[in-house]
C-alpha cells in the first residue's frame, strides 16, 4: 500500500501530470522537457527525480544524455496509467504540450533524415548485393510464428528497423545499439510507426543492460559479421533469453566479397550453418533448420534456436 501511496504524492501536482502525460508517449530527455514545459532545468530534473524515486518512470542515461519514460513494469506503472486515463483531453495545458512535442518529433526526425542522406549509399551498396530486405522480413516475422512474444530484445538495433517489423506482434520490444545517431534515426521511426510498446537503449551489445532470463525472444540481425567474437553475443543472448524462448540470427552464408570489409567495415565474410550452430549448442541452445534466401552474389541466412525448459528448474 505504501509504494501505491508513494506513487499517488509523486503524481499529485500539475507539472508531474504534464511530465506523465509526454512520458507516456515516449523517450525524451531533460532539455527536450523544459523546452515544452517553459520551466527551468533545475525544476524539471526535481519533479523526474521524485516520480523515479517513485516508480513512476523510468531513466535510461545515453552519453552525455538521460532518457526518460513511463515506467514499463510494476504496480505504480499501472497505477500511472489509469491516472493518465483520467487526464481530459481537451484539455488546453495539455493540448499546447502536445504541439510542442510534435514540433520536437518533427525536429528529430529532420536530423534523422539528413543522417540517412549522409550515410545511405552503405546501405544502398550492401542491400544491392542480397535478395530483398522485404523477403528477409517475412522469414524472420516466420520464425516467431505461433509464439506469443511478451518481450522481444533486439541486439545492435541500428535504426529499429526489426522493432518496426516485429512490434505490432509483440508486448514489448527493447533495441540495444551503442551508436547515439543509430539510436536518434531509430527513435524517429518508432514514433512514425506508432510503436509505443518498442524503446531503445544505449548500451554494448556484448554486455546486455538487462538481467538473466529477461526475454522470451532474441533477435540479431546483421551484427555478427562486424563482431570480433560472434559466438560471445549468441552467448549474451542466451543468457538473456528465458527457458523456452527463441533467438533468431540473420546474416550472410560465406562468401568472397573483400569490399564489404575494406569499406564497409564487415569483420567477417559470412558464417556456415556448421558455425552458427556449433555457438548456439556452445551456449545451451537448441538449434532448428536455418531458412536460406540466396542472393547474387549474397545469401542471407535465418538461423533459430530455442532455450530449453529444464523440468524442475525454474527460469
Amino acid at each position: 500500500m505504501e509504494a501505491v501511496l508513494m506513487g499517488l504524492r509523486a503524481a499529485a501536482e500539475p507539472t508531474r501530470l504534464r511530465l506523465l502525460h509526454l512520458l507516456a508517449q515516449g523517450d525524451l530527455t531533460v532539455t527536450e522537457l523544459t523546452q515544452i514545459l517553459s520551466q527551468s532545468q533545475p525544476r524539471v530534473s526535481r519533479h523526474l527525480k521524485l516520480m523515479c524515486d517513485a516508480g513512476l518512470l523510468d531513466r535510461f542515461p545515453e552519453g552525455a544524455w538521460v532518457f526518460y519514460r513511463l515506467a514499463a513494469k510494476g504496480r505504480v506503472a499501472t497505477l500511472a496509467g489509469h491516472l493518465l486515463d483520467l487526464l481530459p483531453a481537451e484539455d488546453p495545458i495539455l493540448t499546447l504540450d502536445q504541439q510542442r512535442l510534435a514540433a520536437i518529433r518533427a525536429a528529430r526526425a529532420e536530423k534523422a533524415q539528413s543522417y540517412f542522406s549522409d550515410n545511405a549509399s552503405r546501405w544502398d551498396d550492401i542491400r544491392s548485393l542480397h535478395v530483398d530486405d522485404r523477403e528477409v522480413e517475412k522469414v524472420l516475422l516466420g520464425s516467431f510464428a505461433g509464439r506469443r512474444i511478451r518481450d522481444l530484445v533486439d541486439m545492435g538495433t541500428g535504426t529499429g528497423r526489426v522493432l518496426e517489423v516485429l512490434g505490432p506482434f509483440v508486448g514489448r520490444a527493447v533495441g540495444i545499439d551503442l551508436s547515439r545517431e543509430m539510436l536518434a534515426a531509430a527513435r524517429a521511426n518508432l514514433e512514425r510507426a506508432g510503436l509505443r510498446n518498442c524503446m531503445v537503449r544505449q548500451g554494448d551489445i556484448t554486455q546486455l543492460p538487462l538481467p538473466a532470463a529477461a526475454a522470451d525472444a532474441v533477435t540479431i540481425h546483421q551484427v555478427l559479421h562486424y563482431a570480433a567474437e560472434p559466438g560471445a553475443l549468441v552467448a549474451e543472448a542466451a543468457r538473456v533469453l528465458e527457458p523456452g524462448g527463441r533467438l533468431a540470427v540473420v546474416d550472410f552464408a560465406p562468401h568472397d566479397l573483400e569490399i564489404l570489409r575494406d569499406q564497409h567495415a564487415h569483420r567477417r565474410l559470412g558464417f556456415s550453418d556448421a558455425e552458427v550452430e556449433g555457438w548456439f549448442e556452445a551456449a545451451g541452445l537448441i538449434p532448428s533448420p536455418a531458412s536460406r534466401l540466396p542472393g547474387v552474389p549474397l545469401t542471407v541466412v535465418v538461423w533459430t534456436a530455442t532455450k530449453p525448459i529444464i523440468k524442475g528448474a525454474t527460469a
